[in-house]
Order: structure tokens, then C-alpha cells, then sequence
């Protein structure tokens, strides 16, 4: 089962539910720098419980393994501290929607959208940001000699601009659903 499949059965349903949680979510972010559970939880239980309900027990490993894959590709990037659990939550809420070739796809354009948005932030706020990537290289280097991560002081992270990449999955995952309706497979 693929967003294709979805789109030519007509169950946008699933589809809508998607976009009324991932468009919030992304101004909630702007807003205030976080996605709430709120959203996240009860979108990845609605898209078990629709599958489920739809297509049986296909229809809970669907979305069972596109949750696992939308948290697992920001699992890493969380747990170093370059982005909020919510982030890797509402990619979950994704791959609950989309499955997981659907969630590998919309990633791969919230990636690109992702870094855009980073690469605009950086260049507004590029003298803020000379000491912190210095010091994320000094950080680096002292990983990979050693093994060992050290974490960003709590007063060096609140004083840098802040990439809200809850925007980046909206966009990405509209951009995917959008050019998956005209036709347009990346897999």
C-alpha cells in the first residue's frame, strides 16, 4: 500500500487527517519552538487505528513500520541535539500516513527544504553563528579522537537562532503528497 494506491482508491481521507496535523504542527513550531505531544501521539494512533481498520493486519504493519522508520530518520539528529523530539514524533505521524517508501520519500524532501531553511538562517544570522561553528568543530574533532560527545552548553543553545524543522516536514510531506498525486514517484 503506497500514497499512490491511497490517492487512486480515493481515501484522501488519511491524506486530509495528515495535512490537518502536520500544517499546525509547523506553525505551533514557529511559534514556540516545539511540537506538541498533542499532536504527534494521537496521529500516529490514528493512522494505526485507520489502517487497522481499513486493511487489517497489513494495514497496522503499514503504518507500524512507516512510524518506525519517520522516528528512526530523526532519532540520530535528536539524540546529538540538532533538533527536538517533536521533530522526530511528527515524522512518525508521517510514516504512520504514508508508510514507510511514503515517509523515506517526504524526508527526503523535508531534508532539502530543511536545509534551505538552515542556509537562510545562517546567512541572516551569520555573525552569531562564527562561534558556534567553531566550537562545533572543536566538538567534532574531540568525537572522533575520542569517542566521546560532548554536549552544547544550555547558554550557548539559547542564544543561537533556531531552525524550526517542524515547517521543513509540513512542506516536505505537502510537497511529496502534492507531486504523488500528479504522478510524480520517486520510488
Amino acid at each position: 500500500m503506497e500514497i499512490e494506491n491511497l490517492i487512486d482508491m480515493g481515501s484522501a481521507p488519511p491524506l486530509i487527517i495528515l495535512l490537518v496535523l502536520v500544517l499546525p504542527a509547523a506553525f505551533i513550531d514557529l511559534k514556540s519552538n516545539r511540537i506538541p505531544n498533542i499532536l504527534t501521539f494521537p496521529g500516529m494512533l490514528a493512522a494505526l487505528f485507520y489502517f487497522s481498520a481499513a486493511n487489517g493486519l497489513d494495514g497496522f504493519f503499514f503504518s507500524l513500520k512507516g512510524i518506525g522508520l519517520g522516528i528512526g530518520l530523526l532519532l540520530i539528529p535528536y539524540m546529538m541535539g540538532g533538533m527536538g523530539a517533536g521533530d522526530a514524533k511528527l515524522m512518525g505521524v508521517v510514516g504512520g500516513f504514508l508508510g514507510a517508501k511514503g515517509v523515506l520519500a517526504a524526508f527526503l524532501f523535508t531534508a532539502v527544504i530543511g536545509g534551505i531553511h538552515a542556509l537562510c538562517i545562517l546567512l541572516v544570522y551569520r555573525k552569531k553563528f562564527a562561534g558556534h561553528l567553531k566550537d562545533l568543530l572543536n566538538r567534532w574533532s574531540f568525537f572522533i579522537s575520542t569517542k566521546t560527545y560532548l554536549l552544547e552548553p544550555e547558554d550557548n543553545q539559547s542564544q543561537r537562532p533556531r531552525l524550526c524543522y517542524g515547517l521543513a516536514i509540513a512542506l516536505g510531506t505537502a510537497l511529496y503528497m502534492s507531486l504523488s498525486a500528479y504522478g510524480y514517484h520517486i520510488f
